[in-house]
């Protein structure tokens, strides 16, 4: 991990999402070692959160899957970072909000009421998605 590894006692204060199409329970952690959502769906080194919904509710709809789309909210049960797919020249600052954690993240409540996005953006987002597979571009899992 890198430099930019933060503890969640330093972030004590904010609240955590993550987006996802898992029926999960108050309580369940969420491990890495699961099939990613993104890319080529190899085994997740890492689990990605965010302390915006916005990117959390990208998160919800596009994870794969039929189940109904979920955001929770999570408690990181370790240290985590910055996500580098999402920050340092993609966006300088982290102003999603983006993380991950090699760690668990502990499941300790849901949003049951948010808005999506229209049909146009998904549409447009699932299309930039897939060019950047078809480029070779690949989700940052070192």
């Amino acid at each position: 991990m890198s430099d930019s590894i933060q503890n969640n006692q330093d972030k004590n204060l904010e609240v955590f999402y993550h987006g996802t199409k898992a029926d999960l329970k108050i309580g369940d952690l969420i491990k890495p070692g699961f099939n990613s959502n993104y890319g080529s769906r190899n085994k997740a080194k890492f689990v990605y959160f965010s302390a915006t919904l916005e990117a959390s509710i990208w998160g919800a709809e596009l994870a794969v899957g039929e189940n109904a789309e979920r955001i929770y909210i999570v408690e990181p049960i370790g240290k985590f970072e910055d996500d580098p797919n999402l920050t340092d020249k993609k966006y300088p600052g982290n102003p999603t909000k983006s993380y991950r954690t090699a760690q668990a993240l502990k499941v300790v409540g849901e949003i049951k009421e948010w808005n999506g996005h229209t049909p146009e953006q998904l549409n447009a987002m699932k299309a930039n998605l897939e060019k950047l597979k078809q480029q070779g571009i690949e989700a940052i899992e070192d």
